[in-house]
C-alpha cells in the first residue's frame, strides 16, 4: 500500500514539475517577445518613411503607418504584433516588397544547403587537421594548425570570401562563383529546395555536380573559422588523452597506434568539440543568411 501511495506522490511530484516547468517556459516566452517587441520599436525613424522612401508623399507613409498599427498606442501595437507572429505573418520586406514569409520560403533551401556543406567540410577538415596535429606533437603540422587557428578565428569569413572569389573565380576562373547553378542548366524538380540532393534524387548527376562546383567556395568559406578553431580542440583533447592510464595500458598490450587513435582516443576526446560544433553550426545558420 505504501509502495502505491509512494508512486502516486512521485507521479504527483513529477506533474507539478512538468506544468511548473511549461509555465516558466511560457512567462520567458512571453518576456522575450515584449522585449523584442520594444527593440523594434525603440529604433528611431518613421517606418513608413523607411519603407516608402524619402520621395513617398506624407500621405502614403501615413497610409503604411496606419497599416503597420505604428500610429496606435504600444500596447495595441503589441497585440497587433503578436497576433500576426501567430499567424506566422512576418510582414513586408523593405527590400523585395514582397511578404518576409514568402522570402524565407524561397531563400531557406539555399541557405540550409550552404549550411550542411559547411557543417560538413568544417566537422572533416577540422577531425583530419586535429588527429594530423596530435600525431605529429609540437612539429610542423601542429605549428600550422595553430598559426591557422589562430588566423581562423581572427579572419571574418567575408574576407576569405573575397580572397576565394578573386583566386579561384577572377585569376584562375576553375570554378563557378554566381548563383547556384551555371547558365542554361535547368533546376532540378524540387523536392528538398536543395539543389544538390534534388539532382541527386532526380538522377541528374551532372547537374548535382555543378550544383556542388556553385557551393563548395561560400561553404569552404563560411566553415574555416570553426574547422581551425575545432581542429585545435581536438588535438588538445587528443594529446590530453593520450597520457591517460588507460591509454598507457592499451599500449602495454601492444595494440598499434593507428587502432589506438581511431578505437579507443577518439571518442572519449570528442566530447568538447562535438559541444563547440553545436554552437558553430548555429552560428554559421545566421552567417549563411
Amino acid at each position: 500500500m505504501q509502495e502505491i501511495v509512494s508512486s502516486h506522490e512521485r507521479t504527483y511530484a513529477m506533474g507539478r514539475y512538468i506544468g511548473k516547468r511549461i509555465l516558466q517556459s511560457l512567462l520567458v516566452i512571453l518576456g522575450v517577445s515584449i522585449l523584442i517587441f520594444i527593440l523594434s520599436r525603440v529604433i528611431p525613424g518613421d517606418p513608413g518613411r523607411l519603407a516608402l522612401g524619402p520621395r513617398a508623399t506624407q500621405e502614403a507613409v501615413d497610409a503604411l503607418n496606419r497599416e503597420l498599427y505604428v500610429d496606435r498606442p504600444l500596447p495595441v501595437q503589441y497585440v497587433y504584433w503578436l497576433r500576426d507572429v501567430f499567424r506566422g505573418d512576418l510582414g513586408t520586406s523593405i527590400i523585395t516588397r514582397r511578404s518576409v514569409s514568402l522570402d524565407v520560403k524561397q531563400f531557406l533551401p539555399a541557405t540550409i544547403e550552404l549550411m550542411l556543406f559547411a557543417g560538413l567540410f568544417m566537422t572533416l577538415g577540422a577531425i583530419f587537421l586535429g588527429k594530423r596535429a596530435a600525431k605529429h606533437r609540437d612539429g610542423v603540422i601542429d605549428g600550422l594548425v595553430r598559426f591557422l587557428s589562430y588566423a581562423g578565428i581572427a579572419m571574418p569569413a567575408f574576407v576569405v570570401s573575397i580572397l576565394l572569389l578573386l583566386l579561384f573565380g577572377h585569376f584562375w576562373q576553375v570554378i563557378p562563383v554566381l548563383g547556384r547553378l551555371s547558365p542554361g542548366v535547368a533546376a532540378p524538380n524540387r523536392v528538398t529546395g536543395l539543389f544538390f540532393i534534388d539532382s541527386l534524387l532526380a538522377g541528374r548527376f551532372a547537374t548535382a555536380w555543378d550544383a556542388f562546383l556553385h557551393i563548395l567556395l561560400p561553404a569552404f568559406a563560411l566553415s574555416l573559422g570553426g574547422m581551425f578553431q575545432n581542429a585545435r580542440l581536438m588535438r588538445n583533447a587528443l594529446v590530453e588523452n593520450s597520457g591517460k592510464e588507460y591509454m598507457t595500458v592499451s599500449r602495454s598490450y601492444g595494440l598499434p597506434e593507428k587502432r589506438l587513435l581511431n578505437r579507443y582516443l577518439m571518442k572519449p576526446s570528442s566530447g568538447s568539440v562535438i559541444t563547440v560544433m553545436g554552437l558553430d553550426l548555429a552560428a554559421m545558420l545566421g552567417n549563411a543568411f
